[in-house]
């Protein structure tokens, strides 16, 4: 099984992850207006792209904006959140083992202390982030049982990799189904609101750019931005 899970079957989930990103990104890019706004991204090309590249980079860190810095613990748990999820598979020492035996290659790679802390930080923040959606009313009336699913998805190969290092007796077992649950996550980003993993920097930039051409490019024309 393990041979299977650690070939084949990681093989197409990296296909599945890869093409289905490449297909989200295509249909985010012909799903804009281009014949509306193709003067004044052309004509503002320069205000659009600083915009953009402001809008990325101001979301990228911690209180960077007035809506980080209104929601400061919900910003603590947001970012623990998504730097864990996204640095820890990615520099994983375990991870990086599989790649040299599979692929011939791998990436530096973290103390495994550290990758431990980004764990256990994924799984606390991901219960804070439950706890959240069923406290607080205006988040509550906008969840379903599919962002609990979704949410369940992404943490599941973090709370499984925990049980098989340091708790379960089977430890064969469990690194299977850590290896599985991580290959379903993979296969669920560009299929859930995980896609956001990629179009986050899509979306940003064209607000970015939007919003740089109307502050910058429209001065001096009768516009106050």
């Amino acid at each position: 099984m393990y041979p299977f899970v650690t070939g084949p079957l990681l093989w197409l989930s990296f296909t599945i992850f890869v093409v289905g990103c490449i297909v989200r990104i295509i249909g985010y890019i012909r799903g804009l207006d281009w014949q509306a706004d193709r003067v004044a991204y052309t004509t503002h090309f320069s205000y659009g792209m600083k915009g953009a590249i402001r809008s990325i980079a101001f979301w990228l860190f911690p209180f960077g904006t007035r809506s980080w810095r209104n929601n400061p613990v919900f910003t603590v748990v947001f970012f623990v959140f998504h730097i864990g999820l996204l640095v820890t598979p990615v520099f994983l020492l375990a991870h990086n083992i599989i790649l040299k035996e599979r692929w011939g290659f791998s990436l530096w790679t973290m103390p495994e202390s550290v990758s431990d802390v980004l764990t256990v930080g994924v799984i606390i923040a991901a219960v804070f982030l439950v706890l959240r959606r069923i406290a607080l009313s205006e988040v509550r009336i906008l969840t379903t049982i599919y962002d609990f699913v979704v949410l369940a998805i992404a943490v599941a190969p973090f709370v499984t990799g925990f049980i098989a290092h340091y708790i379960a007796s089977d430890y064969k077992f469990w690194l299977i189904v850590h290896i599985i649950c991580g290959e379903i996550m993979l296969i669920a980003i560009p299929f859930t609101k995980l896609s956001h993993f990629v179009l986050f920097f899509m979306s940003r930039a064209q607000l970015g750019m939007d919003y740089g051409i109307k502050r910058g490019g429209m001065k001096g024309k009768g516009f106050a931005w």
